[in-house]
């Protein structure tokens, strides 16, 4: 029987191990990939500068909602602004595909081999609720996959990013980049997070034990992070996201030894289709663990 608990400040588990299953690396090198995320975190931080001053101050400015009902404000516009602008001086050729940008259509967008994958404010919801649970995300997809990525919480001051076959990262304020690695599951106690926006209902089918009072929802793509430094085993996600919510996520949990599956236990996949909306997914910290048990209890299908 699987058990569940709450996840609290303190329920870190620092003996994780990274699984021995070796990381492919791409075409682009390791240091051409180091030098890119540093220049990544500068931005981000630039951009999370700009919606902490926008969400200090009395109101939050204007909200406006786009075709799909999601709320826009004036934070994620001058976030928006500040990144694409940033990255296109430091990579000309590459496209940048942006939450707040024009979505090219998918004949065009068929033929980039790399491009940056951004969401200037994820979590906009939590932005307007004022829950402080929002962040920056910035990626780098290449050949359909992550290979890397910068999540920045403007209000905590906190930094996860990675890069392929380098590592995963976490900085709290201005200390010195710690490495993290995620928790190898050796009990039957499973640390789940999920969306604060998203109801457990849908959820119930595979996770029959989970109760409201067992997990801690949290907004964003700081969930992902979480686990990547071991703070958590597990997010299932049957709501709906898009790829910009998890590129940046997935290359960090993956340097982190963990995974981002969809329900039949494949990773996520940048730009193969012509619509940007993710399948339904689970993000790990340990493959190893019989992750399938779980999702053979619902529909084995996404979006």
């Amino acid at each position: 029987m699987i058990r569940y608990f709450a996840l609290g400040v303190n329920n870190y588990f620092a003996n994780v191990q990274r699984p021995q299953t070796p990381l492919i690396c791409t075409t682009m090198s390791t240091i051409a990939l180091n030098k890119l995320v540093t220049v990544c975190i500068d931005i981000a931080r630039t951009a999370g500068r700009e919606i902490k001053r926008i969400y200090e101050q009395v109101g939050q400015g204007d909200v406006s909602y786009k075709d799909d009902k999601t709320p826009l404000t004036e934070a994620d516009l001058a976030s928006h602004r500040i990144i694409y602008d940033a990255l296109q001086q430091l990579t000309p050729d590459v496209p940048v595909l942006s939450e707040e940008g024009e979505l090219p259509s998918y004949a065009q967008r068929q033929q980039w081999t790399s491009y940056w994958l951004v969401d200037p404010l994820d979590g906009t919801r939590e932005f307007i609720d004022r829950t402080g649970e929002f962040c920056v995300n910035i990626a780098m997809v290449e050949d359909h996959e992550a290979v890397l990525g910068v999540i920045y919480s403007p209000l905590q001051d906190i930094l996860y990013y990675a890069c392929q076959c380098g590592g995963a990262f976490k900085v709290v304020g201005a200390a010195a980049p710690q490495p993290i690695m995620t928790h190898k599951i050796d009990s039957d106690i499973i640390r789940v997070t999920t969306s604060r926006r998203h109801g457990l209902d849908s959820l119930q089918r595979y996770l029959p034990e989970l109760k409201d009072d067992d997990i801690l929802q949290l907004g964003s793509a700081l969930k992902i992070g979480l686990i990547a430094e071991g703070g958590a085993d597990l997010y299932p996600r049957t709501g709906p996201t898009s790829e910009w919510d998890t590129a940046a996520g997935q290359c960090i949990i993956t340097e982190a030894g963990g995974a981002l599956l969809d329900f039949n236990g494949q990773s996520l996949r940048y730009n193969d289709k012509d619509s940007v909306l993710n399948p339904y997914f689970i993000a790990i910290g340990d493959p190893t663990y019989e992750w399938q048990t779980i999702l053979q209890r619902g529909d084995n299908h996404g979006k």
